[in-house]
């Protein structure tokens, strides 16, 4: 495991301060507020860990309320709502200075016999000959800004790379479609919830900005307000967030200065194994220019 991957895995341990009451290091990544796939998995973890190891987490459905510090920690509170005959449902709130960041749902479930059928995985190249996001910031390292130049150049506990997007910070306009390989930068242990975890925290990286993809407008554009509203990601089964997964992406809407976009999560083998769906705030500021 690298040190960014083993930094990451820590990160989302989360140290328990008392009953139903949880504790998670911040990283700046670089963004005007704090990353929210880092409260997403904080999050799944502070939930998983007050429900018993033989329920699996299915289902999340998260709102972020206001923006987070990302030179703070956030501090994690659980409320065990019902422990039913096969499901578990918690709510979680995330806290900075007093005040709620994050809240979220989830939902947990025994194993159990059933219908099954999934979508058909997208007929795309694979990961082995493509550029990984780093190899390509490295590329146009010239045109970086110099704030960032550090962070988008600094090793990642995520690999991804893009099929689809080739320059991030100079898009042009094209259909709503993306589609990105990812894996943890290494081995992790056999432990079916820290993989989840792993996969929450980078189900929200490129989700939203899918949906500028039409208006040729980026992220890292200095006139755009960019910031996730909600996010809902269901598991379908367990999974290797440190074996390849393609992240399947498309926006079917935006308006009002909101941006809708929809995930869909396949291993190698071709098994849908989550999905998801967000929509957020992407305002054009032509003030800030």
């Amino acid at each position: 495991m690298s040190h960014v991957l083993d930094d990451l895995v820590d990160l989302l341990s989360l140290e328990a301060i008392e009953e139903n009451l949880f504790r998670g290091r911040s990283q700046d990544l670089g963004f005007r507020q704090l990353y929210g796939g880092q409260v997403l998995g904080q999050s799944l973890s502070a939930a998983s860990q007050t429900v018993e190891e033989a329920r699996h987490v299915h289902s999340l459905h998260g709102y972020f309320l206001r923006p987070g510090d990302a030179s703070m920690p956030v501090v994690y509170s659980v409320d065990r709502v019902r422990d039913g005959g096969s499901f578990s449902t918690r709510r979680v709130t995330a806290i900075q200075k007093g005040n709620p960041i994050f809240t979220c749902s989830a939902s947990f479930q025994y194993d159990e016999e059933g219908f099954e059928h999934q979508a058909q995985m997208p007929d795309v190249v694979g990961p082995e000959n493509l550029l990984s996001e780093v190899e390509l910031a490295q590329l146009m390292s010239d045109h970086l800004p110099e704030h960032l130049r550090e962070k988008l150049l600094c090793a990642k506990p995520i690999e991804v790379r893009p099929v689809t997007e080739k320059d991030p910070f100079n898009p042009k306009p094209g259909d709503p479609v993306k589609y990105v390989w990812f894996r943890a930068d290494g081995s992790l242990p056999d432990a079916p919830a820290l993989h989840k975890y792993l996969l929450a925290y980078a189900s929200d990286f490129g989700l939203l900005t899918t949906s500028l993809m039409p208006h040729g407008k980026s992220v890292w554009h200095k006139d755009m307000q960019i910031a996730s509203l909600d996010h809902a990601l269901w598991f379908h089964g367990n999974l290797r967030a440190d074996e390849w997964l393609l992240y399947a992406m498309d926006s079917p809407w935006a308006g009002n200065a909101r941006g809708f976009s929809r995930g869909s999560i396949f291993n190698r083998a071709g098994q849908l194994v989550a999905s998801s769906c967000q929509e957020g705030l992407i305002r054009h500021r032509k003030d800030w220019t």
